[in-house]
């Protein structure tokens, strides 16, 4: 049986109302993916074997979307104006950017602390050397010496 889940983007604050199992553990909602965590589209099946949901905010199929401002409210008592399933955008201002809700994983019984995807630096790819550009050394007669 599933429940009705909320969660907000951590960008704007917009909230994703997702129909989920019970037993499935959160671990967090942030706005990038974990190293090694396989993120599935909300209307796919990520109760079996996804590590957690990739969601566009005000864009994904399989999610009632809600303003920033419902946080606030009371919770609503009538929610036949939602489209069960789908999601509704008409009047959400969502940003539009990738977020991540991820699941909590255990490899040989023990859970896995997650890592943010690391991303590559290369720094100077310039192979020229660098460094101060500039006259070589004091002019005048004789230099120092």
């Amino acid at each position: 049986m599933g429940f009705p889940v909320t969660y907000y983007c951590p960008t704007c604050g917009t909230l994703a109302e997702l129909d989920r199992d019970g037993y499935l553990a959160d671990k967090s909602v942030t706005p990038y993916p974990f190293e090694g965590w396989r993120y599935v589209a909300p209307t796919e099946p990520f109760e079996d074997d996804a590590d957690g949901v990739r969601f566009v905010c005000g864009e994904s199929d399989g999610v009632r979307w809600r303003p920033a401002s419902d946080r606030i409210e009371p919770e609503r008592t009538d929610r036949a104006a939602d489209t069960e399933g789908e999601g509704t955008t008409g009047s959400v201002d969502a940003c539009g950017e990738p977020f991540y809700l991820s699941f909590v994983r255990y490899e040989e019984g023990r859970e896995v602390e997650p890592r943010a995807e690391t991303e590559l630096v290369e720094i100077n790819p310039d192979p020229r050397a660098s460094g101060p550009r500039g006259p070589d050394g004091p002019g005048g007669p004789g230099g120092f010496w």
